[in-house]
This record gives structure tokens, sequence and C-alpha cells, in this order.
């Protein structure tokens, strides 16, 4: 009789600050990261698995931005973006089509202001680090959907996402194309 593979897991968690200005570097940065953990093992007939919380950005009101490691897909490099109480309440992984429907919601809402936003996540997407960013932009608020600071804040690491799963493609510009099209189309 076939027994299920008995499995212990070992969580761990540490801050992570990233501010590069490259988008090589960035990548690198984050492998070498994720090459420094404690690999799983198997120990007395069970199967270690070790997990990773990544502290990796602090939003004005305290709520963090965190990335898990591993992810289920791509061999282990890939991993998640996660904000704390997300929505006031529960933590959330901010996914592409959140981005974009927040985007539309902005377009709807509160379109003359859509133009700056797009230049400030071309920032981002150029490897400006949002504080920064935000810092030169202080005034540019949206009545709706997420803070401009959350958002740069999470485009910066799904950016970086994108760049280690796509990086012999287009890696960051696939979403960075989304935005654009979004933004911009009548």
């Amino acid at each position: 009789m076939a027994t299920k593979e008995e499995r212990a897991y070992e969580d761990y968690e540490s801050d992570f600050d990233l501010r590069e200005e490259n988008r090589k570097r960035l990548r690198e940065k984050i492998v070498e990261l994720f090459l420094s953990e404690k690999a799983g093992y198997w120990k007395d007939g069970k199967k270690h698995v070790t997990r990773y919380k990544y502290y990796v950005e602090t939003l004005k009101d305290g709520r963090r931005i965190y990335l898990y490691h591993p992810a289920w897909l791509n061999n282990g490099i890939d991993f998640q973006v996660w904000v704390e109480k997300f929505d006031g309440v529960k933590a959330k992984k901010p996914s592409h089509k959140d981005i974009l429907n927040d985007l539309r919601d902005k377009k709807e809402n509160e379109s003359a202001k859509l133009r700056e936003l797009l230049n400030v996540i071309a920032l981002v997407h150029d490897c400006q680090d949002p504080i920064s960013v935000l810092q030169k932009h202080s005034d540019l608020r949206f009545e709706t959907g997420m803070s401009v600071e959350m958002m740069l804040k999470i485009l910066k690491w799904l950016f970086i996402e994108q760049d280690l799963t796509y990086w012999n493609y287009d890696g960051r510009s696939m979403l960075f194309s989304a935005i654009k099209r979004i933004i911009t189309e009548e």
C-alpha cells in the first residue's frame, strides 16, 4: 500500500533590501539570495521543505510587501509577491490582473492623472526605486483603487519576477506593455 510522502516544513523570515538601478544586477541579487537559502533535505523518512518569507517593502501605513519563496513554478527560482492586509484585512498575492483592473478603474474615474501615472510606472520599469520616484511625485494620488505607493512597490517586484522567469524573452516588458495599452488606448 502506497503511503503519502510525509513532509515537515521549516519556515524562515527575514528582511531583504534590494536597491539597484540595473536590471541585470537586480536579477543577480535575487538569485544570489535564493542560492543562499538552506536546501530541503530528507531526515528520518520525512522530506524537510524550507520556505522563506522576505520582507522587501514597507508602505507608509505600516503594511509590508513580502516575497514568498519558493513558488510552485519554474523549478524553484520563482517567487510570489504578497501584501499584508491588502484589502485592509487579509494578505493577498496581487496579480497582473489586479494591477490592470485597478488601472482600468482609475482610467474610468480619474483619467486626467493617468499619463503621469504611466510616467512614474515607466521609471520603476526602468529600475528606478519606487521610494525615490515617489519623492519626486508625492502629489500624485487617486481616490480609486490602490495607492500609487502600493502600486509602484508591487510593480517593482512583479517586474523583477518577470525578469527571472522570462529573461531570455522580454521579461518585465510583457507586463509594462499591457499597462501602457490600458492607459493609452481610448
